[in-house]
C-alpha cells in the first residue's frame, strides 16, 4: 500500500445534468455513490442510447441546483448500520421515493420538486419536439462509469495551459482528490486499485473522455469552447479517470487515499 493523496471534496449531482451539492461524507457502492444521478429527464422523441435531457443541449441546466430533501437518508443506505455491526458487506437498501424527494432551486429562485410539472415545462422550453419526463433509478445513470476522480493538480495545469482559472466544479467528478504526484497522475492508476479511507476499494478503469460539459461555467453557464478545444489537442480528450466500487462502504473529506497494487 502506498498513500497516494487524499479526498479533497465530495460531489453528489441529484439530478442528472444539474449542479451538485458537496458533502462530508457519503456511501459509496457498487451502483456509485449513494444517491449520485437518481433523477433524470427523459425525452420522448430520442434514440433509446441517449434518452436524456442534459447540459449539452441545454447549458443552464447547470444553473438548477437540487437538494436532496433529507439529506441524512440520502448519504448512507438505511442498512448500513447493521453491515458495519456485522462486520460484512450488505446490498445497500433504498428508501422509497418520497423519503429521496430532491428539491430544485431554478435559476429564478423559485424551489420546486423534481416532479413539479412548473419544472418540467421550464425545462421542456428548451425542446424543439417531444415532450420531457423525469425518472428515478437506485443506481447512479451516469454516461460511463459509476465513479469520476479528478486531482486538483490536474485542473490547475489545464487553468495554466489556458492562462485561466477553472472552476473545480467545470468537471463534474464524484471525488476531487490533493495527489501527491504531479498533475495527470491519476492516469497511471488505470489498471490498479485505490482505497479511499478505511473501507472502500475502487479499480481505476479508464481515463475520462470530456465532453463539452467542461465548456459551461458552472454559476453562470456560459460556454468556453477553448477549454475543450485545448483538453482535446493536449491531453487526447482527457481529464480525470473512472472507477468501479469493488469494495463498498464510507468515503470522507480528508480520507486517505492509497494504491494497493
Amino acid at each position: 500500500m502506498m498513500m497516494v493523496g487524499t479526498v479533497d471534496s465530495l460531489w453528489r449531482y441529484p439530478v442528472k445534468s444539474m449542479a451538485g451539492e458537496a458533502l462530508d461524507k457519503v456511501f459509496f457502492g457498487c451502483g456509485g455513490m449513494y444517491g449520485d444521478r437518481m433523477y433524470g429527464f427523459v425525452k420522448s422523441l430520442t434514440p433509446t442510447v441517449a434518452p436524456f435531457l442534459t447540459a449539452r443541449d441545454c447549458p443552464g441546466m447547470v444553473r438548477y441546483r437540487p437538494r436532496s430533501r433529507n439529506r441524512a437518508l440520502v448519504n448512507k443506505p438505511p442498512n448500513q448500520s447493521e453491515a458495519d455491526q456485522l462486520g460484512s458487506e450488505l446490498m445497500p437498501h433504498y428508501p422509497g421515493t418520497s423519503a429521496l424527494m430532491v428539491d430544485v432551486e431554478a435559476p429564478t429562485g423559485e424551489m420546486l420538486a423534481v416532479d413539479n410539472p412548473m419544472l418540467l415545462a421550464q425545462l421542456t422550453r428548451h425542446l424543439s419536439k417531444g415532450q420531457l419526463s423525469v425518472i428515478r433509478s437506485d443506481r447512479a445513470m451516469t454516461d460511463s462509469y459509476p465513479v469520476s476522480l479528478i486531482s486538483l493538480r490536474t485542473i490547475n495545469q489545464l487553468g495554466e495551459e489556458l492562462n485561466a482559472t477553472l472552476d473545480k466544479r467545470r468537471f463534474r467528478a464524484n471525488i476531487y482528490a490533493r495527489l501527491t504526484g504531479a498533475p495527470f497522475a491519476e492516469d497511471s492508476f488505470i489498471g490498479k486499485r485505490l482505497q479511499i479511507g478505511s473501507h472502500v476499494v475502487v479499480a481505476a478503469t479508464i481515463r475520462d473522455q470530456r465532453c463539452k460539459m467542461i465548456t459551461i461555467d458552472p454559476d453562470t453557464a456560459k460556454e468556453t469552447p477553448r477549454i475543450m478545444r485545448n483538453v482535446a489537442r493536449s491531453h487526447e480528450g482527457n481529464a480525470g479517470i473512472y472507477c468501479d466500487v469493488m469494495t463498498e462502504g464510507i468515503v470522507q473529506v480528508g480520507d486517505p487515499i492509497a494504491l494497493l497494487n
